[in-house]
């Protein structure tokens, strides 16, 4: 359960949730309001306490004197189960390794919990394993344990699987989603959306000309890289379900900050931006799975890009906006004409199942 956002209280929300009569609807999932607002009235209404109230995308938990512990975890439930640039295997061990990476952690050990359904193919099965495998051993986070259980045809979807992470931070190293402050520079790692529509081109059988790939991947490499450079580093997150614009909504949240966004300057693959203007979607609201968002103070926010874009996986990084006081905690965005809009969490879910 990803707690992120559900710290500031129900003013956020237009009512609550009919615990009575309502149903879970696909939105619930989806990252962006309808999901916030479901974790902080059901699950932390009931299950908190003082490590789910960080609201971060794991939990930072008492340790010993080489650091404090942090722990996350993930389910995967993408459709399909395999899509250009990589699988539900990879995925899961990409995906937990970076909600520990984006806590200031370094990753240590993964668990692994599979659900699968009676009839599923042994041989895709070893596909995604081996895969697993090989995303684990080439970013030297191995899985330590796990569970398989089995359903009957028809209860399930193939597979599903549950990553937890384990990984250690240095004392004072620690990051968290309410350190964003008036006057900090906003940077990404690389050109949004990248995963999503790999995801939806595969699902409605769209050919593009130019082949949309995820960019799903471990990014601890990269952090580091940006941890060594020296910059006032506040805080990371990685923008998955309901994209950058949601991941920022969170974070103003969270610190009770205002954004603004400079549409000239966000990175959006071409082929992404034709296949989503074709579909009708934002690129801001489009998951990723290899990129991250780092928030900086603003003196050091060309020495970091710097760092980011000499590293493999930060090559097309971009200074993409700032952060300044607002009351309302509001993301807007100049947009390309030299007007401007405001940038809302997700409403509705437009890509269900994309991790």
């Amino acid at each position: 359960m990803d707690a992120t956002g559900m710290a500031e209280g129900r003013k956020a929300y237009a009512r609550p949730l009919d615990i009575r009569h309502g149903q879970v609807e696909m939105a619930h999932g989806s990252g962006g309001r309808a999901m916030a607002q479901l974790i902080e009235e059901l699950f932390a209404s009931h299950l908190g306490n003082e490590y789910l109230a960080q609201g971060d995308d794991g939990a930072l938990l008492p340790g010993s004197g080489a650091g404090r512990l942090v722990l996350a975890t993930d389910s995967h439930v993408v459709s399909p189960l395999f899509f250009p640039g990589g699988d539900i295997g990879c995925l899961s061990v990409h995906g937990t390794i970076n909600d520990v990476a984006v806590m200031g952690a370094r990753p240590l050990w993964l668990s692994a919990g599979f659900i699968i359904e009676e009839g599923f193919k042994l041989g895709e099965l070893a596909r995604i394993v081996q895969s697993m495998a090989a995303a684990a051993k080439a970013a030297g986070v191995p899985i330590v344990t796990g569970d398989t259980k089995v359903v009957e045809h028809g209860k399930g979807d193939g597979v599903f699987i549950t990553t937890t992470g384990v990984g250690v931070v240095a004392p004072g190293m620690e990051l968290s989603g309410r350190a964003a402050r008036p006057g900090d520079t906003i940077l990404v790692s690389g050109t949004l959306g990248d995963h999503g529509m790999a995801i939806m081109a595969v699902r409605e059988s769209l050919g593009f000309v130019s082949p949309i790939i995820s960019d799903t991947a471990a990014l601890h490499g990269l952090i580091a890289a940006m941890r060594a450079s020296g910059a006032e580093l506040h805080l990371l997150r990685d923008p998955t379900r309901g994209g950058l614009a949601t991941t920022l909504n969170e974070i103003a949240r969270q610190s009770g900050v205002g954004m603004m966004l400079q549409e000239k300057a966000l990175p959006v693959n071409p082929a992404v931006a034709a296949a989503c203007e074709f579909l009708g979607l934002d690129p801001l609201y489009v998951a990723n799975e290899g990129k991250l968002v780092a928030i900086c103070n603003e003196r050091d926010a060309n020495m970091l890009l710097s760092a980011m874009r000499a590293h493999p996986l930060g090559k097309q990084a971009a200074i993409v906006g700032s952060v300044h006081e607002d009351p309302h905690h509001f993301v807007q965005m100049t947009t390309g004409f030299g007007g401007r809009r405001i940038v809302d969490w997700l409403s509705g879910d437009q890509l269900p199942r994309i991790c």
